[in-house]
């Protein structure tokens, strides 16, 4: 089980966009993540008229490492590491380390 997942809201903890807030667009194999609205890179489209594509320079997201965000905790409004620990049915779910409130409210 991962720390992080699809669609947390995490907060960089270094870089150009320290401090800043965005939601997991994706997890990649080498352990990185896009993050909505953050590391932005341009990139220089070449165009493609039988797919459709219009050149110029587009904005993306670049990967970061995993060890470069922390997920968002709400209730403190800061930046928490996460554990995890397992429930009386069984299930195992993810913590967070400060106030071992439940990341999921699923």
């Amino acid at each position: 089980m991962k720390k992080i997942r699809k669609g947390d809201t995490v907060v960089l903890i270094t870089g150009r966009d320290k401090g800043r807030r965005g939601a997991v667009i994706e997890l990649l194999a080498d352990d990185r993540v896009r993050v909505e609205g953050l590391n932005m890179s341009k990139k220089h489209q070449r165009p493609n008229p039988q797919m459709g594509v219009q050149g110029g320079i587009i904005e993306r997201e670049a990967p970061l490492h995993v060890s470069n965000v922390m997920i968002f905790n709400p209730a403190t409004q800061k930046g928490d590491r996460v554990g995890f620990k397992s429930l009386a049915n069984g299930r195992k779910v993810r913590v967070f380390k400060s106030n071992q409130e439940m990341v999921d409210s699923k």
